[in-house]
C-alpha cells in the first residue's frame, strides 16, 4: 500500500527535554491510524508535528523527516499555510468560532480567496453533509455555532476542517469531551470519512481504537514501541509492553 506520510528518524525536543525519540512509521492513504499509549507518552506531540503546529510553541526543536506524498519534507517546506491546508486538524475540545454556523465553515475558504457566494454556499453545504450535520442545521445556518450541542460543535469543527478539502485529517481525542451518543456519531463519521481522507487519531480509548482504526501505533515514554494492523496489535502484539497496555496492566 502507498504511504501518504512517511516519518523517518523523528526527534522532538521541548528545550533540553526530548519528547520523541527516533520515530519511524508509515501512515497509509485512506486508512485510520490510531495513536495509543498512556498520558504523556508523546502521542499529541507527534500529531502536532505532522502539520507543524508545534511551531506555535516556544523553545521547541525537531529533527528527522516527515515525507508527504513521497517527495515533500514537511519539516523544511517554506509554505506552512499549504501544509496546514492539506493536513487539517480537529482538537480535543470543540472550538467553534464565535460566529454563525455558515461562517464557521466558510471561514477557511474565504481566507483562501473564495469570494463567489454560490461557490461558498456549495462548499458549506458539502462540508456539512460530509460531516453528518447538514440535516440538523440546514434551517439555522445563521445561528451561532456556539448554540449547538457539544457533539454538533465537534462535527461543525470537522466540517470546518474539511471545507478546505484537505487530504489528511489529524484528530486529537475528538470524542473525549462528548457523551456516548455523540461519541458514536463521531466514530461512525470517521469510518465514513476514511473513504476520502487519511485519518490519524489520538485516543485514550482502546475500545474506540479497536472499533474505528485500521492501524495502531503504540507510544511509550516518547518512543514508538510497535505499530501494525489493528487486529494484529490487539491479538498478537510482538512487544510485551504493548500487550501489557492492551490488557490493562498499566496506563
Amino acid at each position: 500500500m502507498k504511504p501518504k506520510i512517511r516519518i523517518n528518524d523523528l526527534n522532538f525536543y521541548y528545550g533540553n527535554y526530548q519528547a520523541l525519540l527516533d520515530i519511524n512509521i508509515d501512515v497509509f492513504e485512506k486508512k485510520v491510524t490510531a495513536l495509543i499509549g498512556p498520558s504523556g507518552c508523546g502521542k499529541t506531540t507527534f500529531l502536532r508535528t505532522l502539520n507543524r503546529l508545534h511551531e506555535l510553541m516556544e523553545n521547541t526543536r525537531v529533527t528527522g523527516e516527515i515525507i508527504y506524498e513521497s517527495d515533500e519534507n514537511i519539516l523544511i517546506s517554506n509554505d506552512v499555510v499549504d501544509i496546514r491546508t492539506k493536513i487539517g486538524m480537529v482538537f480535543q475540545k470543540p472550538n467553534p468560532f464565535p460566529m454563525s454556523i455558515y461562517e464557521n465553515v466558510a471561514y477557511g475558504p474565504k481566507c483562501s480567496g473564495v469570494k463567489n457566494k454560490e461557490e461558498l454556499n456549495e462548499i458549506v453545504k458539502e462540508a456539512l453533509i460530509n460531516a453528518g450535520l447538514w440535516d440538523e442545521v440546514k434551517d439555522k445556518l445563521n445561528q451561532s455555532g456556539l448554540s449547538l450541542s457539544g457533539g454538533q460543535q465537534q462535527r461543525l469543527c470537522i466540517a470546518r476542517a474539511i471545507a478546505l478539502k484537505p487530504e489528511v485529517l489529524l484528530m486529537d481525542e475528538p470524542t473525549s469531551a462528548l457523551d456516548p451518543i455523540a461519541t458514536e456519531k463521531i466514530e461512525n463519521l470517521i469510518i465514513k470519512l476514511k473513504n476520502n481522507y487519511t485519518i490519524i487519531i489520538v485516543t485514550h480509548s482502546l475500545h474506540q481504537a479497536a472499533r474505528i482504526s485500521d492501524y495502531i501505533a503504540f507510544f511509550l515514554r516518547g518512543e514508538l514501541v510497535e505499530s501494525g494492523p489493528t487486529s494484529t496489535i490487539f491479538k498478537n502484539a510482538k512487544n510485551k509492553s504493548t500487550s501489557d497496555y492492551i490488557t490493562g496492566k498499566y496506563g
